[in-house]
């Protein structure tokens, strides 16, 4: 009965995706009848071929970015969480996307010392994200490495977090010798961004994306053991230093290729699975992990349609939204329940 009750819930919640999905897509900069959104997306290209270009090659793919923004961070939340038994832990405890932020801060702040040649790089949207996604990635190569060397799971919590504050040191350092222009583009990719990406970087977006939530599935059960302790998972079978391993590599995949097309995107993954745990009750990662994932496109979507300020062309940081909209939303919980489940 529990079961089908919480199936009745992921399925109402799926509903609402496609209802803030549309609405997403509805609203924006230029005011667009539903009628001819829906055409749009059904591929009628009958209407004015501005619309349609608007609906089809921006607003589509924002809204699929936020649905993978939001999923991703919430379901890489939910992984840290539970592998450290912390309700304080995020997707970005790891040092990951401080890692990505060092690489984008290299290159754009990085001309002071390297010269002019990479400017032309930095301004382009593929230059920041092969920049994010290298830092991203030396930084998870280093924390794999740390944790073949230690046992301690807290261990690699700590080392995670010393990443966050080295990797923030060497930001400053850049940002001091940086000009104007230069810490104001940093600055806007720290804010966040679902908008910039076009059919062909989405496509590479996907592809990592999905490698890193298939992982996630092959741990659903060990997943499951490990809120128990590491000592019960073991006499449960669970081969805890490989379930470690993907549920780092899995964390590491969807924070550093979010981190890497759309900025460092703050609280969703931190609050998401908490609100999930409240509302379904359980601690059974077969219910928490879909509803993490679709509860934190929910979260997404809907910071970002209020973000973008309809019929202006202003857009509000992203990742100001996020808390704005949801830190509230989480206190109110946690003051009902008057309690934070771990």
């Amino acid at each position: 009965m529990k079961k089908n009750k919480h199936t009745l819930y992921l399925l109402l919640l799926l509903v609402v995706v496609l209802l803030f999905t549309l609405l997403n897509v509805s609203l924006g900069s230029v005011n667009i009848p539903f009628k001819e959104v829906l055409l749009s997306l059904l591929g009628d290209e009958d209407g004015k071929q501005e619309w349609y270009y608007i609906i089809r090659d921006y607003r589509l793919p924002k809204a699929i970015t936020a649905i993978m923004v939001g999923s991703g961070l919430s379901v890489s939340g939910l992984l840290m969480q539970t592998l450290f038994r912390n309700p304080l832990a995020g997707p970005f405890i790891l040092g990951i996307s401080s890692g990505a932020s060092l690489g984008v801060a290299l290159l754009v702040l990085g001309t002071s010392f390297f010269g002019t040649n990479i400017t032309a790089l930095a301004f382009s949207n593929y230059g920041l994200a092969l920049a994010s996604s290298i830092g991203a990635f030396l930084v998870l190569l280093t924390v794999m490495i740390v944790a073949q060397k230690v046992r301690n799971t807290m261990s690699i919590l700590i080392i995670g977090l010393m990443f966050g504050s080295l990797t923030s040191a060497i930001i400053s350092v850049l940002a001091y010798f940086s000009t104007a222009e230069q810490l104001q583009q940093y600055l806007f990719w720290s804010f966040g961004s679902l908008g910039n990406l076009s059919w062909k970087e989405l496509s590479i977006f996907f592809i990592v994306y999905l490698i890193g939530m298939l992982l996630v599935v092959t741990i659903i059960k060990p997943l499951n053991s490990l809120l128990l302790g590491e000592n019960y998972a073991k006499s449960m079978g669970v081969n805890i230093k490989l379930t470690r391993n993907i549920t780092l590599i899995a964390t590491a995949l969807l924070t550093g290729i979010i981190t890497a097309f759309s900025g460092p995107i703050a609280f969703v993954g931190l609050a998401v699975p908490h609100i999930a745990k409240i509302l379904f009750k359980t601690s059974n990662h077969k219910i928490l992990l879909p509803a993490a994932l679709i509860l934190g496109a929910i979260v997404m979507l809907l910071s970002d349609t209020i973000a973008q300020i309809p019929n202006s062309e202003y857009t509000l940081p992203i990742n100001a939204m996020t808390s704005l909209f949801g830190a509230p939303i989480v206190i109110w919980l946690l003051i009902r329940k008057q309690k934070i489940v771990v």
